[in-house]
């Protein structure tokens, strides 16, 4: 039976390549020369360090231009609250989403069920998986999914036959 993923999900290779970009111009700016502003990555959580407010914002600005110029979408990011770590000294904690969250894929299924179309829905993990007899069926279904689900960016894999 044909069948496919919905999932949702940033690339770490695009995650890194923009951090090291962003940690690269500011290097490089002259507004930053002498602070220890960066940006440091650990599989999906990224760490903003910078002297104070004003030049988190500015950091934080920097790293979303080069995100959306990676292609990230700034929607997989959580940004937590600044925080000072002695002296003037800031830091902020911002998470990439990986997997659709389990509130998220329950309405996918929900939603999937009320339209009434010969598909099946099954929350996997982090995927759900839709299962149905015919393509057409499956692309009416995506078509349902991307028309209501518009907060969080979903990406449709693994289509089998």
């Amino acid at each position: 039976m044909p069948s496919f993923d919905i999932a949702c999900e940033a690339s770490l290779v695009e995650v890194k390549n923009a951090v090291e970009q962003a940690n690269k111009e500011v290097a490089n700016r002259f507004d930053f020369k002498g602070s220890d502003a960066r940006v440091e990555q650990k599989e999906h959580e990224l760490t903003v360090f910078a002297d104070d407010e004003f030049k988190l914002g500015q950091v934080r600005d920097v790293l979303n231009a080069k995100f959306a110029k990676r292609g990230v979408d700034a929607r997989l990011l959580t940004i937590e609250k600044p925080e000072k770590i002695g002296g003037d000294k800031m830091k902020q904690t911002v998470t990439v989403k990986n997997g659709v969250e389990t509130e998220l894929a329950k309405r996918i299924v929900k939603m999937l069920k009320d339209a009434k179309l010969k598909v099946t829905a099954a929350i996997q993990g982090e995927v759900v998986r839709v299962t149905g007899a015919k393509k057409d069926v499956l692309q009416e279904a995506i078509a349902l999914v991307r028309k209501g689900v518009t907060d969080v960016p979903l990406s449709y894999q693994n289509f089998r036959d």
